[in-house]
């Protein structure tokens, strides 16, 4: 991730350690994924009740989804959750 923006000069990281609570924004994104992935997984597979093909879906997915969950996790805090950070339409015009 950028330090600075490159259009206005914007510093990310607001104070040391603000991106640490992107991890709880990570961990609800991915909680939200495992249990959509276990339910399609239970109406796919015909109701399985293999405790293996659930753990396999879910950690393959996790692992896939990992990068996302990185990078919008710390876009959704930026962007949603800190109300003293608002888009200034007037700097992004070249």
């Amino acid at each position: 991730m950028n330090e600075l923006c490159p259009s206005c000069g914007f510093k990310f990281e607001i104070e040391p350690g603000y991106f640490y609570a992107a991890m709880y924004v990570s961990y609800a994104l991915s909680v939200g994924e495992t249990i959509i992935a276990g339910m399609l997984t239970f109406w796919l597979s015909g109701k399985s009740e293999s405790p293996l093909l659930y753990l396999g879906v879910i950690f393959g997915l996790v692992l896939v989804l990992s990068p996302f969950n990185y990078r919008y996790s710390r876009v959704i805090l930026l962007h949603k959750l800190t109300p003293r950070i608002k888009y200034n339409p007037d700097l992004d015009k070249e």
